[in-house]
């Protein structure tokens, strides 16, 4: 185990990315701030943060939540 000292931010995320991240974290039966960050220490190492089941997982969280943004989107978003 490695201690670290976290802090409370006020992080915005689109809304359906924000419920399938929430969805996949209760389906990891982790915090989303655990999978947050797992999720960005892995791409600073350009490894994927997923498993090909977990993966599936998200395609059905998606699917579900109405998630139909991109990678390819990540740059281009406006808010209303």
């Amino acid at each position: 185990m490695v201690t670290v000292e976290r802090t409370q931010t006020g992080l915005r995320v689109e809304k359906n990315l924000l419920k399938v991240l929430k969805g996949l974290a209760e389906y990891l039966d982790m915090s989303l701030g655990d999978l947050v960050e797992g999720i960005a220490l892995h791409a600073f190492e350009g490894r994927a943060p997923f498993t090909p089941e977990t993966l599936e997982k998200i395609d059905q969280l998606k699917a579900v939540y109405g998630l139909t943004l991109t990678a390819d989107d990540a740059h281009r978003l406006v808010e209303k």
